[in-house]
């Protein structure tokens, strides 16, 4: 097997590379004018990002105690809790709202009633609070799912209400396999730019050019759980393609080579030079949460340091929950990388050239 950096030596992919790159701008201060509030903040996704760029967060909500916990360990803001019983008047001034929000059907299909469609689901806590405080940018995150949830109408019940708050909205589906993390993970993304702002439009980053696979963020001796089975079928032996060169063309996709339990619910077994598959909050089975992988001679899971890295967090980032509510946090966690490229793009279309 020809010899590579990335395949010998795996290692933490450097995510602030465009902070120290020389041959590109240096943002990291950009934004030490903005003030955010992170919603539905989980382990601090948001926070993650914008702080990069030198932003300061002033208010933050979190209902999961443990989750809770590790961003007060983290950032050193104790999150409020529960924020449909929290007043709008008591959040801080801010100049961008941030909330990965769950999923939730509105009782009143399509634009008929404007806010008040947004009743009874959390995207109201953020309607209302966004009415109170008109805040400059919205920042928000969701799952795939919503582009058709409700046959669309709770898309168009979201949109529809932005922008009778008086947002110009901007979405795109991302994927974080795209943006330098090896995980197949597709997201909604938002934008909404408050319309008398002198930017509105807005267009989504490019993909990015890093090869990146799964290889590159495994740990020498991590803390996971190895599958002993007799019921262990590796089936394929997968070895990638190579250029003129030599070097390896790693698939931007996870590969599977083999099964678990194939006579029954099986789960799959994938190949480190491909990308993990999405992690999940939830599942049960020997590969829940992170998927079942063939990392030497071993069939394994992630360790929540690999899911920590797979998300983008950086290793300083501290892991104090146990590992099951470590794995649940990482897999409700918004992607931080796909989140730096989207807050660059802004800040090179001047989105945040804004009055104080």
């Amino acid at each position: 097997m020809p010899q590579s950096t990335a395949l010998t030596q795996p290692s933490h992919i450097n995510h602030d590379s465009f902070l120290t790159n020389p041959n590109r701008p240096n943002h990291s201060k950009s934004l030490q004018h903005v003030r955010f509030i992170d919603l539905f903040a989980g382990i601090g996704g948001f926070h993650q990002a914008l702080s990069r760029f030198g932003a300061r967060c002033v208010f933050a909500s979190e209902w999961d105690k443990h989750a809770s916990q590790t961003y007060q360990d983290n950032y050193g803001i104790a999150p409020f809790g529960d924020i449909t019983q929290i007043n709008e008047a008591d959040i801080p001034a801010h100049d961008i709202l941030c909330a990965g929000f769950p999923c939730q059907a509105f009782s009143i299909s399509g634009k008929q009633k404007g806010f008040d469609d947004t009743r009874g689901t959390l995207f109201f806590d953020i309607a209302r609070i966004t009415r109170q405080h008109r805040p400059k940018i919205l920042l928000l995150e969701n799952v795939k799912n919503l582009l058709r949830h409700d046959k669309g109408n709770t898309l168009t019940t979201i949109v529809s209400t932005l922008q009778d708050l008086g947002y110009v909205v901007h979405f795109s589906l991302l994927n974080a396999s795209d943006f330098g993390l090896p995980q197949n993970r597709e997201r909604v993304y938002f934008v909404a730019i408050r319309q008398d702002l002198p930017h509105t439009e807005f267009v989504f980053p490019c993909l990015s050019v890093q090869t990146v696979c799964l290889h590159d963020v495994l740990q020498d001796n991590p803390d996971a759980k190895v599958i002993e089975r007799d019921d262990i079928d590796v089936y394929k032996q997968y070895e990638p393609e190579q250029d003129s060169t030599g070097s390896y063309i790693l698939p931007n996709r996870p590969v599977q080579i083999g099964i678990v339990n194939k006579g029954g619910q099986g789960e799959r077994i994938y190949h480190p030079l491909g990308h993990a598959i999405t992690l999940s909050a939830h599942g049960g089975g020997v590969g829940a949460k992170t998927g079942l992988y063939k990392i030497g001679e071993t069939i394994r899971k992630l360790s929540p340091r690999e899911c920590a890295r797979l998300q983008g967090f950086p290793d300083t980032f501290k892991i104090t929950a146990s590992p099951a509510q470590a794995y649940k946090q990482f897999g409700n966690s918004v992607a931080v990388s796909v989140l730096v490229a989207i807050i660059k793009a802004m800040i090179e279309q001047d989105i945040f050239d804004f009055q104080e």
